[in-house]
């Protein structure tokens, strides 16, 4: 697998601060389309879920999305979403069979790390993902 050239290893798309539901639909798209161009279309599952969890937290519970952002790190790719609330997402007992919640326990769940720190009076959330070979995380090396 081949990193993009060095500017092209972080891009951030800007939404204004919308709490338009279909900003969550540009912002998934933008992912696909980035997964794509830099050929990481394996990771683009996980990728894709993980943005469309931040989005819409960003949405339902930060007031709107200001940016979304992607950044490649040698075996990382950070997804991040910055809204304008300062209050942190919280991880909380799971229970699968409730109606919602389940956006930052997937994220726990399928994200290597992921964390919030904030951003000027609003905050950024992040979540990490490693970008192992698929047959590294097939982990029988029969698979491409």
């Amino acid at each position: 697998m081949r990193p993009p050239p060095a500017e092209e290893r972080h891009r951030e798309l800007a939404l204004a601060d919308t709490a338009d539901p279909r900003a969550c639909h540009t912002g998934i798209a933008w992912v696909r389309e980035t997964l794509t161009e830099w050929q990481l279309l394996d990771h683009s599952q996980d990728a894709l879920l993980i943005a469309a969890e931040l989005l819409s937290n960003a949405v339902r519970h930060g007031g709107g999305i200001h940016t979304l952002g992607l950044t490649r790190h040698d075996e990382r790719l950070r997804i991040s979403v910055t809204d304008p609330s300062p209050v942190p997402p919280r991880l909380r007992e799971h229970r699968p069979d409730s109606i919602g919640g389940h956006g930052i326990f997937l994220v726990d769940r399928l994200a290597h790390d992921w964390g919030c720190r904030p951003h000027h009076r609003g905050k950024t959330v992040w979540a990490d993902l490693a970008l192992l070979p698929a047959t590294a995380r097939s982990g029988d090396g029969e698979h491409p």
